[in-house]
């Protein structure tokens, strides 16, 4: 069976930028297990499959190369931009049905795609030694004032703040230790940040998630909303009923990308997340099965 898919990337800040996605339109007809075979050819950190529903405007669901996740952050940015490509929508508000909840994605004039994520969910702390020592790190090279933390808006992810973006760049993660941690915490994975940033962005950032066959990925939708909610509640932006985030995300890979988060606050309490940016390079290719 051949089957049409497209490839997009999401969150470019520039032509080599962004987070690359698989994107299958009218997946009803496939199985779960066709889907696992589609996202594996591809080869892609997710690979979505926009389908039907009865509640929302769209089902999707979005599979690594190994297995199915709830949500994804920079597949949705694809989706909606290829689902626009394709004039199957035009400038204006949607939802999605994805095993995170039903989630709304608006689709603006310049094409920026933003898309509403479940308020935070603030979990464990973690020992800061043991994340340092799967990070081959010391624990002066971690912000003393912020802790490890597992937070999500959808998905499950270690926050790890450190301090400056050379720190941060020269990492060299085990990455065998960092699965079993984000396996032990029932987790996706680190989410490594510095507040320094290179365009006097809120933040700086890698993403690890080798339990899902991601060793490191260039832009993550869900694990910047997550991070912008961490740095709400430890106030470290402003709190002014909307504060409007950028963070920069995959120069340590080349693959520069920018993720925008918007957080509607009341006193401490964060009402919605939306996160999103831009997409570019939709290629369609076909895939056999």
């Amino acid at each position: 069976m051949k089957v049409k898919a497209y490839t997009v990337n999401s969150f470019a800040k520039s032509i080599e930028g962004g987070n690359p996605a698989g994107v299958v339109l009218n997946a009803d007809h496939l199985s779960e297990n066709d889907m696992k075979k589609i996202a594996g050819i591809i080869g892609f950190s997710e690979t979505a499959f926009v389908m039907k529903s009865d509640l929302a405007d769209f089902k999707v669901r979005f599979f690594t190369p190994k297995e199915e996740v709830d949500l994804c952050g920079h597949a949705t940015i694809a989706t909606f931009y290829t689902l626009s490509m394709q004039d199957y929508i035009k400038i204006g508000k949607y939802s999605q049905e994805t095993k995170a909840g039903i989630l709304n994605v608006e689709l603006k004039e310049d094409l920026l795609i933003m898309m509403q994520q479940n308020t935070p969910s603030y979990y464990e702390i973690i020992s800061k030694k043991e994340i340092a020592d799967s990070l081959n790190i010391t624990l002066a090279e971690m912000i003393e004032d912020l802790p490890v933390q597992i937070v999500s808006t959808g998905l499950r992810d270690i926050i790890v703040p450190i301090k400056n973006i050379d720190m941060l760049n020269s990492i060299n993660p085990d990455f065998r230790k960092v699965a079993e941690i984000s396996s032990k915490y029932n987790t996706i994975g680190y989410h490594i940040f510095t507040l320094e940033s290179l365009n006097s962005s809120s933040a700086y950032c890698r993403n690890l998630a080798p339990l899902y066959g991601i060793p490191e990925e260039s832009a993550t939708g869900t694990s910047n909303g997550a991070l912008a909610c961490y740095l709400f509640k430890y106030g470290k932006i402003n709190n002014d009923h909307t504060s409007h985030i950028v963070i920069e995300q995959g120069y340590s890979m080349k693959k520069p990308s920018e993720i925008v988060v918007d957080l509607t606050t009341q006193e401490k309490e964060i009402l919605e997340v939306k996160v999103g940016g831009k997409a570019s390079n939709l290629f369609e290719i076909e895939v056999e099965i």
